[in-house]
Formats: C-alpha cells, sequence, structure tokens
C-alpha cells in the first residue's frame, strides 16, 4: 500500500480519526502533565478535602476538579496517573508482542509436537477468567508496577500466538519458503526474513486493540488494590477510593471515570480503524 493511499484511508476513516485525537489529546497532557500539573499529586491536606470541583474560577491553580477525601487535587492525580497508565500498556503491550509472536513463530513454523504443547498451554490459559490467573499471580508474586506488568504479558501472550500461528501456518508450505528451504536457508532466516515480514499486519492491528484493554484491566487490578501501589496515583485506585463518596461527593468517582472511559474508547476506536485502514478486504 502506497503512502499517499495510506493516508487517504486514515483521512476516510471515522474510527480512526476520532480515535487518534482522542489519543493525542491524552498523550500529549500525560506527557506534559510534570510541567502543567500545579498541585502535588501525593500530598495530603485535610483541610481541602471533599473541595467541590471549581472549575476556572480560581486559575489553573485552583482545585478545577476538586479534591479527594484525603485533600488531593483530582485533576493533577487524574494527569499523573494518565502517564502511569501509558506507561504500563505500552511496555505490555511491546513485551506481550515480543514473547507472543516469537512462540508464534515456533509454534507455526516447526508444527508437530512443539506446536501442540504451546497450543494446550494456551488453550488451558485462554480457559481461566484473565482477572482470576492475575490475581492469582499477584498473590504469589506480592503488589508491584513491575510485578503488574509480568502479570499482564502471562495473561496476554496466547492472543498474539494464535493469531501469528494461524499466518504461519498458512504461509510455511507456500512455494517461496520451499524455495528457500532448498537453497539451504536455516530455519530462523527463514523465519525472520520471509514469515515474520508477511504477519506484521495482522500483528499491528492485534496490538493496536489491545492498549484500551490493557489501561482497562490495569485499573481494574487497582481497583482491587492489586495494581499500581499508593500513593502513586491511577485511576483505578481513584475510583476505588472514592466509591464511598458516590451519593455525597460524586465528583471524586466521576472524574478518574470519565477519564478511562474516554482513554479506553479512544483507543477502541483507533484500533478499528487500523483495522479497517490494514484490512485488504475493507471498502474504503
Amino acid at each position: 500500500m502506497s503512502l499517499k493511499e495510506l493516508l487517504r484511508r486514515m483521512r476516510k476513516s471515522r474510527f480512526f480519526m476520532a480515535g487518534a485525537s482522542i489519543v493525542a489529546v491524552i498523550v500529549v497532557l500525560s506527557l506534559l502533565s510534570p510541567l502543567i500539573v500545579a498541585h502535588d499529586p501525593v500530598g495530603l491536606d485535610l483541610r481541602k478535602r471533599l473541595l467541590e470541583p471549581e472549575f476556572l474560577a480560581k486559575g489553573w491553580r485552583g482545585n478545577i476538579l476538586g479534591t479527594d477525601p484525603l485533600g488531593q487535587d483530582i485533576l493533577t492525580r487524574l494527569l499523573i496517573g494518565s502517564r502511569m497508565s501509558l506507561m504500563i500498556s505500552l511496555t505490555t503491550v511491546i513485551a506481550t508482542a515480543l514473547v507472543g509472536t516469537m512462540l508464534g513463530l515456533v509454534s507455526g513454523y516447526y508444527a508437530r509436537a512443539v506446536d501442540m504443547v504451546l497450543m494446550r498451554i494456551a488453550d488451558v490459559q485462554l480457559s481461566i477468567p484473565p482477572i482470576i490467573l492475575a490475581i492469582a499471580v499477584i498473590a504469589v508474586l506480592g503488589t508491584s508496577i513491575t510485578n503488574l506488568i509480568i502479570v499482564l504479558i502471562i495473561t496476554g501472550w496466547p492472543q498474539y500466538t494464535r493469531v501469528v500461528r494461524g499466518n504461519v501456518l498458512v504461509m510455511r508450505n507456500m512455494e517461496f519458503i520451499q524455495a528457500s528451504r532448498a537453497l539451504g536457508s536455516s530455519s530462523l532466516r527463514i523465519m525472520f526474513t520471509q514469515v515474520l515480514p508477511n504477519v506484521v499486519t495482522p500483528l499491528i492491528i492485534l496490538i493496536s486493540q489491545q492498549f484500551g484493554k490493557i489501561i482497562l484491566v490495569e485499573a481494574s487490578m487497582s481497583f482491587l488494590g492489586l495494581g499500581v501501589p499508593p500513593p502513586a496515583p491511577s485511576w483505578g485506585s481513584m475510583i476505588a477510593d472514592g466509591r464511598e463518596y458516590l451519593t455525597t461527593a460524586p465528583w471524586v468517582v466521576v472524574a478518574p471515570g470519565c477519564a478511562l472511559m474516554f482513554a479506553v474508547l479512544g483507543f477502541n476506536f483507533l484500533g478499528d480503524g487500523v483495522r479497517d485502514i490494514l484490512d485488504p478486504k475493507s471498502k474504503h
């Protein structure tokens, strides 16, 4: 696909344009958050607990979205928490894609015993609800950001492996692969120079669709107290801390809830748009 055609499809895809716009705003705000926040994200001030949103009545240094039960500025914690969510999702998606792709290449190319073992492991893992598996692993490893990322990788690799394996199984007996074998090319050379480039498109589509899911799972784990350890801000833990004040101070929950909703919605739109753009069967 030419660059001109790619740009044309991007502009024509409403999902892509909407998702890219939302994600761009979130990424820019998260990157600039250390420079623009006016309050300490972990500092406590009980004299200011549960202040109602002031919006821009007192300027940028006011409590625009109000404060939480500990007197912490909600907007500040939202912006800093977005950095944490994006960092975890980016690290997890890259690591999971690498692990799943390598296993998928090996499983699809060698097939037989290797394929059977890897696929049975994947089937067993897919039969267990991800949140249950994540809770079990965190209970063993303990709560930390590193362990959270490890848990997300463990629960996510089968999807990449199955997608890559399916494409490799179709390609492994094609004529150009057989010709490379006849010319004496090693299996590693064939996998990385001929097979891998041909599975990049489905990988890109899957990767783009996983960001929103990872952000939602991370927030769920933090809501349960098994994700980002306090006092670091996390959207999930902010919702959990404010659920007792839903009727008396709803802004404590509404603000992080809306931030989480728009982030997941933006990445889901972006993933759907990327699928439409790169899918050769889509009509534009």
